[in-house]
């Protein structure tokens, strides 16, 4: 792979130095400073040209910083000639901005899209995105992955013979489906009503949860809201018990402690799409690696291989 470049901004560079162990490269050297009126400046410290170059940057708090970074980056790749570069967005923070859901509101999602093609993107490989419109806003080929596989392999380490998967939502619904198929169990889902970002109400939850040991899936657990909300009628129907799990683990705040703490709650699981700092971790949760999968597709990529045969 002599003609792989490979380089990560500041937002996540433990994930993009396990994915180039698993290629077998290199992570090259990236130079970010500020100039004096606070505005960034990128160095790609290695040869880009005619490269095929990955640039590995979860969009993570603080967002708009690693997002103008990543700009950067992709305007530096693009000014040393390289020959195809591909941005490698294992969280894309604003993939929640999808819709017009109130008057004279911004669609942050296909604003950053653009922006990021503008730049200079040619390709984009993403991780669970909040909903599978985003996906039709990149004018670029988007390779869209998801870490069921990572998270039912987990899962199928117990004993699965009373359990039943449950989505907070309808919206999360079919991914949840999936992911029963994949451990051979039933599938229920919250119905959700979002007042604000923080205030969610669920009335009802559809299919059959009583006497079960439910797994809760959603794409991403931030504040926690609709996760607590949900499980306050988890056990008011009579669940035995509870685990949790997601792709993005955003914790913010004291979310993680504040999960950790419900009753009935055995295990959080998440993935390492997103840093969690190690004083916000608590003995219930368990982090996944997606970097294998990361790395596979950053491969077949440069190969010019079939990204969705992983799925098959």
């Amino acid at each position: 792979m002599r003609d792989i470049a490979v380089f990560s901004g500041t937002a996540h560079p433990d994930l993009a130095a396990e994915i180039c162990t698993h290629l077998g490269v290199p992570l090259l050297p990236v130079r970010v400073s500020r100039f004096a009126n606070d505005c960034l400046e990128v160095q790609l410290q290695a040869n880009c040209r005619e490269r095929d170059v990955f640039l590995i940057q979860p969009l993570v708090p603080p967002v708009q910083e690693h997002l103008v970074e990543l700009l950067l980056m992709i305007d530096a790749a693009r000014g040393a000639s390289a020959g195809r570069i591909t941005v490698v967005l294992p969280h894309y923070a604003y993939a929640r901005s999808d819709k017009k859901d109130a008057p004279r509101i911004s669609i942050g999602a296909r604003l950053v899209a653009d922006l990021l093609t503008s730049a200079g993107a040619d390709r984009v490989l993403a991780m669970t995105l909040h909903s599978p419109q985003v996906h039709g806003f990149f004018s670029v080929p988007v390779d869209h992955l998801h870490a069921l596989r990572e998270l039912a392999t987990h899962f199928r380490r117990y004993d699965l013979s009373n359990t039943v998967v449950v989505s907070p939502d309808l919206g999360n619904a079919k991914e949840a489906a999936a992911f029963a198929r994949l451990l051979g169990t039933p599938v229920a889902a919250g119905a959700k009503q979002r007042f604000s970002d923080d205030l969610v109400k669920i009335s009802a939850v559809i299919g059959e949860v009583t006497d079960r040991d439910v797994i809760v899936l959603d794409d991403e657990i931030a504040k926690g809201s609709t996760v607590v909300e949900l499980m306050e009628h988890l056990r008011g129907l009579k669940v035995r018990s509870i685990r949790l799990a997601c792709t993005h683990g955003l914790f913010s705040g004291d979310a993680l402690q504040r999960l950790s703490d419900q009753d009935g709650v055995l295990e959080i699981v998440c993935t390492n799409t997103v840093p969690i700092p190690a004083a916000k971790r608590v003995p219930k949760l368990q982090v996944l690696s997606v970097a294998p999968a990361l790395a596979e597709a950053m491969r077949r990529i440069h190969n010019g291989e079939s990204v969705s045969a992983l799925f098959a």
